[in-house]
Order: C-alpha cells, then sequence, then structure tokens
C-alpha cells in the first residue's frame, strides 16, 4: 500500500439496493483512498455489479455516498462524471460503428461541455497506455478483438481523467495473456495517480494487484482486509482461490 497517510476519497456507509421487493444490496459499507487500488470480490449474484452501479448514480439506493467530499444524495450520472467518476461496465457498451478515435472523443464529451479543450492531449496519453489503439484509431470498434475492447472502454473512461476509475469484470472472456497485460495496466494507473475500485472474479489476480479488498457475499460484507493478508486467508483461500488455483495463478503472474 501507498505510505503515509491517505485521504479518503470514496466512502460508501450501508448502501442498500433494491430490485422491486428484493433486497439485492444490503447494509455495504466501503472506502477507497486516493490513490489506491480497492477491490470486491465474491460469488455470481453476491451484489458487486450492483454496488457499482449505485455508486455511479445508475441505480437508486439508500445509505451514504461521499464521493471527493461531496455526498450524492439522489441518483444522478452526469454529477459524479463532472466531479470525478467513471464506470467501465462489464459489458464495455462501446460504439461498434464508430471508430476507435471517436470512440475516445465521446469520453472526453462532459469535459468539453465544461470548456475543457485537451482531448487531443488527453488522447496522447491515452495511446501512450494503450499502442495498440493508436494503431487502431480508424478501426471500428465492433471489430476489434475482446481485449482491444476492453482497452478502449478504459481508454474511453481515462478521457474524462477520472478521479475515480471503476471497473467492472474487466477480465471477463479475455486470453491469459490479454488477462495480465490488462491487470498491468490497472496497477499502472495506480502510478499515474488514478484510484480504482475493481470488481472482479478472478480472485487471485483482484488480490495481487490491489492495497485493499472485500468479499461480497448475498448482498454482503463478508470479510474486508489489506489484499494481501485476504489473499493468505485461509477461508478465502478455500472459498475463491483453492479451486482452480493454478489457472488463476497463471493469470494473475
Amino acid at each position: 500500500m501507498n505510505g503515509g497517510r491517505m485521504s479518503t476519497l470514496l466512502e460508501v456507509q450501508d448502501l442498500r439496493v433494491n430490485y422491486g421487493k428484493v433486497e439485492a444490496v444490503h447494509d455495504v459499507s466501503l472506502k477507497v483512498g486516493a490513490g489506491q487500488i480497492v477491490t470486491v470480490i465474491g460469488p455470481n449474484g453476491a451484489g458487486k455489479t450492483t454496488s457499482l452501479a449505485a455508486i455511479m448514480g445508475l441505480m437508486n439506493s439508500s445509505g451514504r455516498i461521499v464521493f471527493d467530499g461531496h455526498a450524492q444524495r439522489r441518483a444522478n450520472v452526469e454529477k459524479r462524471v463532472i466531479q470525478g467518476l467513471a464506470l467501465v461496465p462489464e459489458k464495455r457498451d462501446l460504439f461498434g460503428e464508430m471508430s476507435v478515435e471517436d470512440n475516445l472523443l465521446l469520453g472526453a464529451f462532459q469535459r468539453y461541455r465544461q470548456g475543457h479543450r485537451d482531448q487531443a492531449k488527453t488522447m496522447d496519453e491515452v495511446f501512450e497506455l494503450f499502442p495498440r489503439l493508436k494503431e487502431r484509431r480508424a478501426q471500428a470498434a465492433a471489430t476489434m478483438s475482446g481485449g482491444e475492447r476492453q482497452m478502449l472502454a478504459i481508454g474511453r473512461a481515462l478521457m474524462g481523467k477520472p478521479k475515480l476509475l471503476m471497473l467492472d469484470e474487466p477480465s471477463l472472456g479475455l486470453a491469459p495473456l490479454i488477462v495480465r497485460e490488462i491487470f498491468r495496466i490497472i496497477a499502472g494507473l495506480r502510478e499515474r495517480g488514478v484510484s480504482i475500485l475493481l470488481v472482479e472474479q478472478n480472485a487471485r489476480a483482484a488480490l495481487q494487484v490491489a492495497d485493499y479488498a472485500y468479499v461480497l457475499e448475498m448482498g454482503a460484507v463478508a470479510m474486508e482486509g489489506k489484499a494481501s493478508d485476504l489473499a493468505d486467508d485461509p477461508r478465502v483461500v478455500e472459498a475463491y482461490l483453492g479451486f482452480g488455483s493454478k489457472h488463476q495463478d497463471m493469470l494473475a503472474t
């Protein structure tokens, strides 16, 4: 973990989200410090994606969400984007018929509306991070590989210069070599000053790259602690790292 005292960028207290009469998330509390990578792991259906959607303002929720000192009192995605929050969803949600470059420019749209004119410089920074995107800047997003589309989705989010980048299952459906590359990029973003909240099924890779971790089960936080400590915890090893551990080791290396 980064040294020194760390200011809290995101604080979530007693988050609750309902689907009709079904409570999908209840009493979830978590924090992300500035310059941190925090991961949320857990089984399918645990409420990980729902929690991210609520934090982003895509879903109504109860509880308290404070981002960069601002209490979020109602679901409002645009306001949260302006404040510096970004979400890369599991489905990536790219515009398939549009080029790589045009998809990236859309990521800077809100900053452009706010009067910023640094899109070209920011795009150069994204291309430095993802050289493959520069090579394919004129290519339609729909014709790219899964790994390239994931890079584009992350790059598009970075065009908005977020303070906190939330990633929902960035390794989903990707080949092991590409997964390793994505996680190296995630670690590199922290060095560039981007804080990250990472939801990930690949628990071993997530715990290896993260500073702090939460285990979500049945819509609630079951465990939390330093990622390195949870990676060695027998309960986490048995539930999330034991089965297929050799394969997860390969992905995390």
